[in-house]
């Protein structure tokens, strides 16, 4: 029977949001359910005429759904293309034939190319649960990839999604490893990149578990999901663009590896440098910048792990062609005022706009970044390049040029303001001796953000300030009053987001 179950369902969507895993909900009498029993877990393949995917399986007993009705989740919805009350038929899913290579792995064996090309293609087309995932980058944390394994999982990502060829021997871009919130550089090195003629189409990510990513705060200023075409129309004339990458597919399987890290709280070093080279060589750089933060709270902590993982990207991206140079920045606390996408958009555009008050933390570690790609491009002799992105910063050419990117990625507008605010303060005086960027970064959310583009954190203090008993800290924002007391309430019963001494 190739196409499921002889009995046809009908399905419904149940508006259940369970991220990018793909779930149906049924009843446990109906003919399925009986089949597969109580269990864990279990794996269905859902059939239309021209379309499959692999979901778990959920079962209820209530009157949610008819005996022959399944329930599918938002992202099972998206992914099968059906309408309300269309037929499908359904089949026990065997697990995917690559986990053979994931258990070879665990027991002492390494990764060939071929093992790896094969667990990518079951992860992207969702055949890999979060219990597969999990034991994947479980096998590769615990006996972490050596230089060609990551080189090969470096190819398989690339491989399985677009390719962008732009036809120019000099191509730049910049990226951040993550860990750090605010740390809203990309906006800014894009301006002052482009507006001193060099090519810079930058394709970034959406949060999968910060308060913001940059496509997030790029889509309150402007557009973001860019077809290839409309990509090429804005940097041949603009000679650069911000829009999110996932519009492209340019290595599909990053952002789900990303959601089980977060959720397992582990960096796996090698899916780390894949991750981050194979979403560069295919877009079609030439030359890329890497910032690594480093500090007690941010992804990496000491300056050691981080001069290992610039040797190893750099030379991984030599293998792949791609020339990268890898700079070492403080981590030890959020950069810029807004944390959030609309927060940190406003430190974006005071920063480009040379506004007096602009976060100065921002602006020279943006600086400092725009003047190494400057100089990895050719358009600076090495030591220069700072001074010639400060002086485009201070000249005005950054911001018109940001304006001219916006206006041609679809418009420029406003970012939201939020609209409802409450200030934490300090309950004894004393000098700001550490930030929690992670606390941080969870209170944003549980604010709102990214969902909810006002939400996030105001930060109103930095490390060595002396501060008064009852003086502001930070501004929890929230779109809604319910949204501000849950994060408040996290806040409150957390380990201290601000630690004085």
């Amino acid at each position: 029977m190739r196409n499921g179950s002889s009995v046809p369902l009908r399905v419904r969507r149940l508006g259940l949001h369970t991220q990018k895993q793909a779930v149906a909900v049924m009843r446990t009498d109906c003919h399925v359910c009986r089949s597969e029993g109580l269990s864990a877990r279990s794996q269905l393949v859902i059939s239309t005429a021209d379309r499959s995917i692999q979901a778990e399986l959920l079962q209820v007993e209530s009157a949610l759904l008819a005996e022959n009705q399944i329930g599918l989740s938002e992202a099972a919805w998206t992914l099968l293309g059906v309408g309300e009350g269309d037929e499908v038929r359904i089949g026990h899913a065997f697990p995917p034939s690559s986990l053979r290579h994931v258990r070879a792995r665990l027991f002492g064996s390494r990764f060939s190319r071929a093992d790896l090309d094969d667990i990518i293609r079951d992860v992207i087309a969702g055949r890999y649960t979060d219990v597969h995932l999990s034991s994947f980058l479980t096998a590769t944390a615990a006996a972490p990839l050596d230089e060609q394994e990551t080189i090969s999982l470096t190819g398989a990502m690339m491989s399985a999604g677009d390719r962008l060829e732009w036809g120019e021997q000099v191509v730049v871009d910049k990226h951040c490893i993550g860990g750090l919130p605010g740390n809203r550089t990309t906006p800014i090195v894009v301006a002052i990149v482009a507006a001193c003629g060099l090519m810079m189409p930058k394709t970034s990510s959406r949060a999968i578990t910060s308060p913001a990513g940059t496509a997030d705060t790029m889509e309150t200023m402007t557009d973001v999901e860019l077809d290839i075409s409309r990509i090429r129309r804005v940097v041949e004339e603009e000679g650069g663009c911000i829009v999110w990458g996932g519009a492209v597919h340019l290595s599909p399987a990053d952002d789900v590896f990303v959601r089980i890290e977060r959720e397992l709280d582990i960096d796996v070093e090698g899916q780390m440098i894949a991750s981050v080279l194979s979403k560069k060589v295919a877009a079609g750089s030439s030359h890329v910048v890497i910032d690594i933060p480093v500090g007690p709270t941010a992804k990496i902590r000491d300056t050691r792990t981080a001069d290992a993982l610039a040797a190893r990207m750099e030379a991984i991206g030599q293998h792949f062609g791609l020339f990268v140079s890898c700079i070492q920045t403080d981590g030890s606390q959020p950069v810029g005022r807004g944390i959030g996408p609309a927060l940190e958009a406003y430190d974006v555009m005071a920063v480009l706009s040379n506004e007096t008050d602009a976060p100065e933390d921002l602006r020279a570690r943006a600086v400092r970044l725009a003047g190494l790609v400057l100089e990895m491009g050719g358009a600076a002799a090495k030591g220069v390049g700072p001074a010639l992105a400060l002086q485009t910063l201070r000249s005005g050419k950054a911001w018109e040029k940001f304006q001219r990117i916006c206006e041609a990625q679809g418009g420029m507008r406003t970012p939201p303001r939020s609209r409802h605010q409450f200030v934490v303060e300090a309950a004894a005086g004393g000098v700001v001796s550490a930030l929690d960027n992670r606390a941080i970064a969870r209170v944003a959310r549980l604010a709102g953000a990214p969902r909810s583009a006002a939400a996030g954190i105001r930060m109103l203090v930095r490390l060595d300030e002396t501060v008064e008993r009852g003086q502001p800290l930070l501004q929890i924002h929230a779109e809604t009053a319910g949204e501000l007391g849950y994060a408040h309430e996290f806040a409150e019963r957390s380990a201290p987001l601000v630690r004085l001494k």
